[in-house]
């Protein structure tokens, strides 16, 4: 990295730092350390995850902060690069000497991060969705997993579209682990994957892959793309006509395709989330409220801006619940399956066994003008399979991730 680009992101992080800190306290902070990218092809995710971190971090400092002590948020931007991302983490923890770190987008950022931190005792807070299956004690995972998402979203596209799929999905650790929970359930369910397709992230061309799809005649399409560039296949899909149903873990409530894009690019697209920023709920709608009224031109509230604010408030009920920073205090609350908080979604608590959150899942579906509608309310649902195939944090931290063909022995 030329020295230049550094400064510009070290100078970027003292100017969060500074807008965030106040003159003097009777303690000193309490530092958060934030990896996001907020440039690159993944910076349309990145930023409201940055923006929602500032959110939380002004309205807990306001009201006095974490046992008295304030807030310092000190964010760089690995720009989607995971050289960068282990980079930052050094740097975050043994250099600014962060009580907690948080962020990472794609599942490469975080297994860059992961070992890296597990070689410290500093919490790791990961805040996207994922494919699920990390048991790790130092890590705490907020987004929703594969028995939250895929289990109730391909059973429903099998039963109303058909029980033949067609897989598009980024290659890497996401996207391949994510068509393994696909090809499992399919199965159970009597169906046939009837191709798969693994995209490099920054592909933007699809014409030879709507082309197979037309080949492979499926009933529908699991689109589990990641980033702008992959996006394209929406509009190229419309254009070509194939106007197929699609069912995603990730689309719309992360990446708000129905708004970057112009109808009927998203047409038919069904997805299972925890938030989307069309839920209106009284708790909903505050949030909401809250956020444009500090972020006026932001476009859309992402499931991943949701998380990050998220984050920063089960960080301070866990601080404030073991009146400690240390890791190993802040697991002991989790130890009592009381550790929750009241978010906009409703309440959500952290697995003592997985240490990953439990949500409110819905299904929702996109129609030819780009409306959402919730189909189903499956309520709360918990992260349960970590649990059930052996994965128990208060008794042995594996410190590893599972797949459905990968279990513990």
């Amino acid at each position: 990295m030329k020295l230049r680009t550094r400064l510009s992101i070290i100078a970027g992080a003292l100017s969060v730092t500074a807008a965030l800190t106040a003159p003097t306290f009777a303690a000193d902070p309490i530092k958060i350390g934030l990896l996001e990218d907020i440039s690159g092809d993944l910076a349309v995710l990145g930023k409201p995850k940055l923006n929602g971190s500032l959110l939380a971090v002004e309205e807990i400092n306001k009201a006095g902060g974490i046992m008295g002590r304030q807030i310092e948020l000190i964010h760089l931007d690995p720009q989607g690069d995971n050289a960068r991302y282990q980079e930052f983490a050094r740097r975050l923890t043994s250099k600014d000497k962060v009580d907690v770190l948080i962020g990472g987008i794609t599942s490469a950022s975080r297994e860059a991060i992961r070992p890296i931190m597990n070689r410290t005792t500093i919490p790791y807070i990961y805040t996207n969705q994922y494919e699920g299956g990390v048991c790790d004690a130092g890590m705490i995972s907020n987004g929703a997993v594969p028995e939250q998402q895929f289990s109730t979203m391909i059973p429903y596209m099998m039963e109303k579209f058909g029980k033949k799929v067609y897989v598009i999905a980024a290659d890497y650790n996401f996207g391949q682990i994510s068509a393994e929970w696909n090809r499992m359930i399919v199965k159970e369910q009597g169906g046939t994957v009837v191709g798969e397709e693994f995209i490099p992230l920054g592909v933007s061309q699809f014409a030879q892959t709507i082309q197979n799809i037309q080949k492979a005649k499926p009933d529908w399409i699991l689109t589990i793309n990641v980033g702008a560039a992959q996006d394209s296949f929406f509009e190229q899909a419309a254009a070509a006509k194939l106007n197929l149903p699609m069912g995603s873990s990730i689309k719309i409530m992360l990446g708000f395709e129905h708004k970057r894009f112009a109808p009927p690019a998203l047409n038919r697209m069904q997805a299972v989330a925890n938030w989307f920023e069309e839920i209106d709920t009284p708790e909903a709608e505050e949030f909401k409220k809250r956020w444009h009224a500090k972020f006026p031109n932001e476009t859309y509230i992402n499931d991943m801006g949701y998380n990050a604010y998220n984050a920063i408030y089960q960080y301070k009920m866990l601080v404030e619940g073991a009146k400690s920073t240390k890791l190993a205090d802040l697991r002991k609350v989790i130890a009592t399956g009381k550790a929750c908080i009241n978010a906009p979604e409703g309440e959500i608590c952290i697995d003592p066994k997985s240490q990953h959150t439990s949500h409110r899942m819905r299904l929702i579906a996109v129609d030819e003008k780009h409306a959402v509608k919730v189909v189903k309310d499956y309520g709360v649902i918990q992260p349960y399979w970590l649990a059930k195939i052996g994965c128990d944090l208060t008794k042995k931290n594996d410190k590893k991730q599972y797949t459905p063909s990968d279990l513990p022995k």
